[in-house]
């Protein structure tokens, strides 16, 4: 078993091409030896977003503090804040966004052990 604590994970700013403020942590991984999946936590800044791209994977989403949007793969916004759940399925185009000029979005992701 494996207890850790978010501010106690280290966080790195996302340097993937279209990403805009955006920081990384992983505070449960497969150094942690997890058989199947990753958690990953976003802080998009305000304003910021991340990329507008996809992936062969799913992800596994839960918004924990904060508002922003989902663009889905027809360019929609969609509405997400603080509770809110998002599969976003394998392949799908997708990016996070965050509106607010004062507040941090914050969310966690799940994804296979192979993606962290």
């Amino acid at each position: 078993m494996n207890i850790t604590r978010l501010e106690d994970t280290a966080k790195t700013r996302m340097t993937m091409e279209g990403a805009k403020d955006v920081w990384k942590q992983v505070p449960i991984s497969k150094a942690d030896g997890t058989p199947n999946f990753s958690l990953r936590v976003f802080t998009i800044m305000p304003r910021g977003h991340t990329p507008y791209h996809t992936h062969p994977f799913e992800h596994l989403n839960y918004v924990i503090d904060g508002e922003g949007a989902v663009v889905t793969e027809n360019g929609d916004e969609r509405p997400v804040k603080r509770g809110d759940f998002v599969l976003v399925l394998p392949d799908e185009k997708h990016q996070y966004k965050n509106a607010s000029s004062k507040d941090p979005l914050v969310m966690i992701c799940g994804v296979p052990k192979a993606y962290e």
